[in-house]
């Protein structure tokens, strides 16, 4: 018989929590709940994947660059969550300033956050070149760089520079990026001429999206539909938003997956 019980003290013994079941579900990817999403080996995840393993690996700094909704921060939480230890992921906002984001950095590895930027990236550093001391091959994913401005952008070269061989820096983004930081860079402002040189060769175009979605809409039955999901959703983001509702929406109430009934479900104009 399994004991699901721990020693609380005095001679008393407690249930452990629902909680920690579940994280370790999480943990070992088992589902505990029905899925309406099914990961699909797209061409964008699998030259994602195929980038973030050899960045790991080697140290490389990156430069992931696709289409909204293809997929990008879907797959780096696939990563990490292999590597749970070793890969860090940190979500630019759009009024991130440079103090922000290390912040952002410092609070994922755990670190307490410092007072002045000089010492935020020591402490940065430092941390990852213990790691790599220990054996560890770490990365640094910045999701949503598009939102980076200069000061940020330059803030990366300095990482760069200091952790070049030590640990793996991704940046993730839309060809928004790339085009900011070619524009800064025919401005010669400064720090973006010295980003370029060192990112240039590791910038990665992802395919573009495929619009038929023939990947994803294999159990869909009703042409109808597919052919509406076809016209209306632009990516794979919104054909999942699409989908997880309809799908948990038709078997709540026992309805068939229809044209008709997405329709009705998203106050869409009626056919027929």
């Amino acid at each position: 018989n399994c004991n699901f019980t721990i020693n609380s003290g005095g001679g008393k013994e407690t249930p452990i929590s629902e909680k920690y079941f579940i994280i370790i579900a999480e943990a070992v990817g088992l589902q505990l709940k029905k899925s309406y999403w099914e990961t699909v080996g797209t061409p964008q995840m699998n030259r994602m994947l195929i980038t973030l393993e050899d960045a790991k690996e080697n140290g490389d700094t990156n430069v992931i660059v696709g289409e909204t909704g293809c997929g990008k921060s879907y797959v780096s939480k696939l990563f990490a969550n292999a590597y749970p230890l070793d890969v860090h992921i940190v979500t630019v906002g759009s009024n991130d300033r440079i103090t922000d984001l290390m912040d952002k950095v410092l609070d994922k590895i755990k670190i307490p956050q410092s007072k002045t930027k000089s010492k935020k990236i020591l402490d940065i550093v430092k941390y990852f070149k213990n790691k790599r001391f220990e054996g560890r091959k770490q990365m640094l994913i910045f999701d949503e760089a598009e939102y980076m401005k200069q000061p940020t952008l330059c803030s990366i070269k300095e990482f760069y520079d200091n952790l070049i061989g030590e640990c793996s820096i991704v940046m993730i983004g839309t060809d928004q990026l790339i085009d900011n930081i070619d524009k800064l860079r025919k401005r010669n402002k400064t720090g973006i001429p010295q980003l370029y040189r060192r990112i240039k060769f590791g910038i990665r175009k992802l395919p573009m999206i495929d619009r038929s979605f023939k990947q994803f809409l294999k159990g869909i039955t009703d042409k109808n539909l597919i052919n509406f999901l076809k016209e209306n959703c632009d990516n794979y983001g919104e054909l999942h938003d699409v989908l997880v509702t309809a799908k948990r929406e038709a078997d709540r109430l026992n309805e068939p997956l229809t044209e008709q009934f997405v329709r009705v479900l998203f106050n869409l104009p009626k056919i027929g």
